[in-house]
């Protein structure tokens, strides 16, 4: 799965479009399949500085999504959430390139600084791998386990 058009922009260059297919991909992971009845639209989105990241596949496919924020909006590290790749494309190394993307995103806009993630306990070996640490005791959002973990710059 090699074959993924990455896509990095603001909620303001966002086409509609693009936006629904987002918003509906996060819908369905967080909010059908892990059951978390959670206010999904924040003002986070609209933020002029949020990276919104996007894979598609061959088919044009929205598959992979990750949102990051800049430093200072909701922690004073870059935050990386929303990280999503859709059911059917799992375990095949997407989840790889996403964080990769985002991360090359991050070092490009906000190299100096830390990065900081709410990631369900369940994926902390792949974040570490990332070079992201816990920071945290293990909590509950959402009914889910979570940790923070953060990079350094």
């Amino acid at each position: 799965m090699n074959d993924i058009q990455w896509n990095i922009t603001t909620f303001q260059k966002l086409e509609s479009d693009q936006l629904y297919d987002l918003l509906k991909l996060r819908v369905e992971v967080f909010v059908v399949e892990q059951q978390c009845a959670y206010p999904e639209l924040d003002e986070y989105d609209r933020h002029p500085e949020t990276r919104h990241i996007s894979g598609y596949n061959e088919g044009g496919e929205l598959i992979a999504y990750v949102r990051v924020l800049p430093p200072g909006l909701r922690y004073s590290e870059v935050n990386l959430g929303r990280f999503v790749v859709k059911a059917d494309f799992r375990q095949q190394g997407i989840g790889h390139q996403l964080l990769q993307t985002a991360l090359q995103e991050i070092s490009t806009c906000w190299s100096q600084t830390p990065v900081r993630i709410s990631a369900q306990a369940y994926l902390q070996t792949f974040y570490a791998q990332y070079g992201f640490v816990r920071v945290s005791d293990g909590y509950l959002e959402d009914g889910i386990p979570h940790v923070e973990m953060v990079k350094k710059a």
